[in-house]
């Protein structure tokens, strides 16, 4: 196992992200998000989009998981191998691809994908939806598979907390891989039942870096 990977066992992985049109959508604002994650904890910040990982890159010593979503439907989690590529030259220590068997914009599969990051030796995360994804990946040669297209891709229904069912199939096929579980963790309880089915690291995201998210809980709960 890749000794940045090992670095992540047993850790808090946290991801820094903001949408378009929403007041932190600026990379600065999430390099310093990131920054306090880290001081928080945080083993690894996964990100989102080429400035985001740059500008998150030059702030934090951590490892920095890099994806880039173009789109909204099919796949838009780093689609092609232009978007792997792009995050990887703007700082990424780790790619995120979506690792669904769906068809891909530039018509490659996505283990032709995998193949040609393998040539400049990168390293991939998984983003799974379904056990069948999981399979898919590990057999492409990811190196890290990850539950977080559970629920999105239309394979599994979408559970309220993270998809520990999923997780427990895929630690129990591959215990020889690290397995992410990223999805739905909105609580330390969640993030420790996640750790006690096997996953290798944790990923929370909405529940540390998204307050218009977190705000409304409280709100709805109130009201």
């Amino acid at each position: 196992m890749h000794q940045l990977i090992e670095s992540l066992r047993g850790r808090l992985i946290v991801s820094a992200q903001a949408y378009p049109g929403e007041p932190m959508r600026h990379p600065e604002t999430m390099a310093q998000i990131a920054l306090a994650a880290e001081r928080g904890g945080a083993a690894a910040i996964r990100c989102q989009g080429l400035a985001d990982i740059a500008a998150i890159k030059g702030q934090v010593d951590v490892p920095v998981i890099g994806l880039w979503k173009e789109g909204h439907d099919g796949v838009y989690i780093t689609p092609t191998l232009r978007h792997a590529r792009a995050c990887i030259m703007a700082g990424a220590d780790i790619v995120a691809i979506d690792a669904t068997r769906r068809p891909r914009p530039d018509g490659r599969t996505y283990a032709e994908t995998v193949a040609e990051l393998k040539k400049d030796d990168a390293l991939v995360m998984a983003d799974c939806g379904s056990f069948d994804d999981a399979v898919m990946a590990a057999e492409a040669g990811s190196d890290i598979l990850s539950t977080t297209l559970s629920g999105y891709t239309g394979e599994r229904p979408k559970s309220v907390g993270p998809d520990l069912e999923l997780l427990r199939e895929i630690v129990t096929a591959f215990p020889d891989l690290p397995v992410f579980c990223e999805g739905r963790v909105h609580t330390p309880e969640h993030a420790k039942a996640v750790m006690d089915a096997g996953a290798f690291a944790v990923v929370v995201g909405t529940a540390i870096t998204h307050p218009t998210t977190i705000t409304s809980w409280f709100a709805d709960a109130i009201s």
